[in-house]
């Protein structure tokens, strides 16, 4: 039985960790919101955009395919998030609380897609 995208836990943090970097982003000065802001938002919501666009194909090895460039665009929000963090951009609350999601989102995209390859493993080649 396939679990809904939605009710995916990879998925939902997925979707709390864009919305967070938005709001925090919303609020820059227009300089930092225009280099910075653009491109970690930008990554945020690439990374549950990529999980739900492989979850829609159907196939198992394209669900691989862009749960890895989730997996990707998860390393692209970190490189942002440490230049925020460099250039002060970011308070301690904010930095807390987006490492909690960030924290557990890495290790449940990996497990996700170790479960997908386990389901093409078992199917009919």
């Amino acid at each position: 039985m396939t679990v809904e995208l939605e009710k995916l836990e990879v998925y939902q943090l997925a979707e709390s960790l864009a919305d967070l970097v938005w709001d925090i982003c919303i609020g820059w000065e227009w300089f930092a919101k225009d280099t910075i802001g653009k491109q970690l938002v930008k990554a945020a919501d690439s990374v549950g955009a990529n999980i739900a666009e492989g979850y829609g194909r159907y196939a198992f090895k394209e669900n691989i395919h862009f749960c890895c460039y989730a997996r990707g665009s998860l390393m692209e929000v970190k490189h942002f998030l440490r230049r925020a963090m460099q250039r002060k951009l970011l308070s301690t609350e904010q930095t807390k609380s987006i490492k909690n999601i960030l924290q557990p989102l890495a290790p449940k995209l990996n497990a996700y897609i170790r479960s997908i390859k386990a389901e093409l493993s078992k199917s009919p080649k």
